[in-house]
């Protein structure tokens, strides 16, 4: 296929994620003031947009409570340096099965199954631009956890995403929810043009290697816009690999936790590392007006 670098690249900083990440580096925020104060640092760096998870303030287990979402927001809106809130709508969807032998019934810590509605409340309370679709059920590293996403759960969620007027940002796990993602468009469930983040080297999705990569592109419509990430020491060079392929940019201590070898990162850092190698590519790194322009967003308080 010709090439078609993107020349107006768009950074998003992943400030924390829900992964178990707090005993493997200080720089990991954990309280709402903590990752509000890291997201605002990776604007400043230059991430347009600032994807975010909340925890527990006191165990930094990853949380669905409203007044932490709400605290965050509200800190994250009341900042001296302008951003795109996207708020994880990925909680809420975790099975721990019991044994290999033994299914049935399914193990309490770890899992975490509610209903739709729930699943996007912190959504219709805080009224992000963002928010995410896993849009896929997929197995995930250990052993007998599954991050369960149906499509009845999927339509409906994305039905209430789309009725609030936050765009949806769809997480493509595997080739195959991209293709259940131009269903949803199809189906009238979601608008087009959609916004798609391609998630490349999470065990046992899509691996992160350059054919693979390419297949997901590949399978993107052409009037959608993506961005790209892989985990861990993959995590530059697949900012560059994006781009090259058309695409965006994403980094942040949800994906990776290093900046070199032997030298723990923070958030402000990746992002800064990583406009270095858009700008060295000869592209332009793009700030949230022109994000808000180019996706159809309106900045809003909540209501």
């Amino acid at each position: 296929m010709p090439l078609n670098m993107n020349r107006e690249v768009f950074i998003t900083a992943a400030v924390t994620g829900s992964g178990s990440t707090q005993e493997r580096s200080p720089h990991v925020p954990r309280s709402p003031e903590e990752i509000a104060n890291s997201a605002i640092d990776a604007a400043k760096a230059g991430a347009a947009i600032v994807h975010c998870h909340v925890r527990d303030p006191d165990t930094g287990a990853p949380s669905r409570r409203l007044d932490l979402y709400r605290e965050l927001t509200d800190r994250i809106r009341a900042a001296d340096v302008d951003v795109v809130l996207n708020l994880t709508a990925g909680m809420g969807g975790d099975i721990v099965f019991g044994d290999v032998e033994s299914p049935f019934p399914v193990r309490e810590e770890g899992s975490d199954m509610i209903g739709a509605t729930e699943r996007v409340a912190h959504v219709a309370e805080c009224l992000p631009e963002i928010c995410t679709l896993d849009c896929g059920t997929m197995n995930f590293a250990e052993a007998d956890y599954v991050m369960t996403n149906t499509p009845g759960m999927l339509t409906a969620m994305g039905r209430m995403m789309t009725e609030l007027g936050v765009k949806p940002e769809i997480e493509a796990f595997d080739t195959g929810h991209l293709w259940y993602a131009k269903q949803l468009v199809k189906d009238g469930v979601l608008d087009s043009p959609a916004l798609v983040q391609l998630c490349m080297g999470v065990p046992w999705g899509a691996p992160d290697d350059l054919n693979t990569f390419m297949a997901m592109v590949n399978n993107v419509p052409e009037d959608w816009t993506f961005s790209a990430f892989a985990l861990g020491r993959n995590q530059m060079a697949y900012a560059a690999a994006s781009v090259l392929a058309g695409g965006n940019v994403r980094v942040g201590l949800e994906d990776n936790l290093w900046l070199d070898k032997g030298v723990l990162a923070t958030n402000a850092q990746l992002v800064d590392r990583a406009a270095t190698v858009v700008s060295n590519m000869g592209a332009r790194v793009i700030g949230p007006d022109e994000v808000r322009a180019k996706l159809g967003l309106t900045k809003r308080a909540p209501r």
